[in-house]
């Protein structure tokens, strides 16, 4: 997909989330480094899609509201898309939802124990939204997630990094930087990187729910499918260090 083409998705989220932030309380909306409390809800996080089995290579999708799966089943969320393509591909690998919807880099880097506690050979960071609609400063998420990545590496789970867009209220110069933090971390440390988890997704009425910034169920179908071409080569990578 052109560059052209994802800057012109990520500016109509961007605005999508302005708007509707303000409109409908959503998030915060406020000045850079304000550090208000988030409006969304906290919902405890999905956990696995299906029971935990034994000796089976789990994928960790750690994220907010948009793996959470707010306002949808927890069969219609991407991460439950994902494994739906992930068995319909034959490869026996367990997909566990790790979102809680509120949750900002910080959060995430506070429950990463517990995300990677159950076991886990593939990790998706997807957490950065939250922080842009609170205009939290870019050097504290990219921190974070360093540190989240450098831990996950360090037990030897791959990861794969989601970014996110910051929306426009607090100028070019924060979204820019907001924008860059994710090139540079998978960079930085040599992990696969999907430039915009909402691709496709973001800004286009039909594939979300009213507010204009959770995907409904076809919404969360199309993410799945973006971001199925960079994890499929990473499950396959499993089974052959598995030897099958």
């Amino acid at each position: 997909m052109s560059q052209r083409r994802t800057r012109t998705s990520c500016l109509r989220w961007a605005a999508t989330v302005a708007i509707v932030a303000g409109l409908s309380g959503c998030g915060e909306v406020s000045t850079p480094g304000a550090q208000a409390e988030p409006r969304l809800a906290i919902d405890r996080a999905s956990g696995p899609i299906r029971p935990f089995e034994t000796d089976v290579p789990r994928l960790v999708v750690l994220g907010d509201s948009l793996t959470a799966g707010l306002g949808l089943e927890a069969t219609e969320a991407y991460p439950a898309r994902l494994q739906e393509r992930l068995d319909a591909a034959g490869h026996h690998v367990q997909v566990v939802n790790a979102g809680v919807s509120g949750d900002t880099t910080a959060g995430g880097l506070r429950r990463l124990e517990w995300a990677l506690g159950g076991g886990a050979d593939v990790l998706i960071v997807a957490l950065g939204g939250n922080d842009g609609l609170r205009g939290l400063p870019v050097d504290e998420m990219k921190q974070n997630l360093s540190q989240i990545i450098s831990t996950a590496k360090a037990l030897g789970v791959e990861v794969l990094l989601a970014g996110m867009e910051a929306p426009p209220n607090f100028g070019e110069i924060y979204t820019a930087a907001f924008r860059d933090v994710f090139s540079q971390l998978a960079n930085g440390h040599d992990v696969a990187l999907i430039p915009f988890l909402l691709e496709g997704v973001a800004g286009v009425p039909d594939l979300n729910q009213s507010d204009g910034i959770h995907p409904n169920a076809d919404g969360a179908s199309r993410v799945a499918e973006h971001i199925w071409p960079a994890v499929e080569p990473m499950v396959q990578r499993l089974a052959i260090g598995d030897g099958q």
